[in-house]
């Protein structure tokens, strides 16, 4: 009666041993796929700011004294490029402060972009074309891997809030992590006159 009494505790402890490990594991598996997806953003945000020399020295051969759009470009640049944040220890603050630096490189592109308009010549220029058409995909590739990043936050976030797993993500420290959130006022739509 004692053996079989010791084998079921032994049973059961294994039991619940291989459930601790698994569930550590898929956790950790699923964190892991959350900072693949965040490099991905990184490695798309280097992309944009790899192109943006380019478009200035463009740009700056034809609108030489459009020097302070140029300068607020190369400034948004320089404060995008110089923020790193790790997702798995990121606040929602730093990933809000982290997309505030990168809005404001979309939003002093947009004003070079809009500098086209005013320069013909700058505007048939196929180093130009050509830059603008790679600026265009890589902020579609900004979006569609921030979407997959999302999915990943989401999914890591649940695992470690459901029960039972989120007893062996809180004996581990594993915390929820921060998604991408649109920009405050991102709901209202522009007004546009003519």
């Amino acid at each position: 009666m004692k053996n079989r009494t010791l084998w079921i505790v032994l049973g059961v402890v294994a039991v619940v041993v291989v459930w601790v490990v698994s569930s550590y594991n898929t956790l950790v598996g699923k964190q892991e796929r959350v900072s693949e997806a965040w490099a991905n953003v990184e490695t798309v945000y280097q992309r944009r700011a790899d192109l943006i020399p380019n478009l200035v020295a463009t740009v700056k051969g034809y609108a030489a004294h459009e020097q302070e759009t140029l300068q607020a470009v190369t400034s948004a640049r320089a404060n995008a490029t110089a923020l790193s944040i790790d997702p798995s220890t990121s606040t929602p603050e730093q990933v809000a402060a982290w997309m505030k630096a990168q809005n404001e490189v979309g939003s002093a592109l947009g004003r070079l972009i809009a500098i086209s308009e005013s320069y013909p010549d700058l505007k048939a220029s196929q180093n130009f074309l050509e830059l603008q058409t790679q600026l265009e995909g890589t902020e579609n590739r900004i979006s569609t891997e921030r979407n997959k990043y999302n999915e990943r936050v989401r999914g890591f976030n649940v695992s470690i809030r459901r029960f039972p797993t989120n007893l062996i993500a809180g004996i581990f420290g594993f915390e929820k992590m921060a998604l991408f959130e649109a920009e405050e006022g991102a709901n209202v739509a522009p007004v546009v006159e003519f």
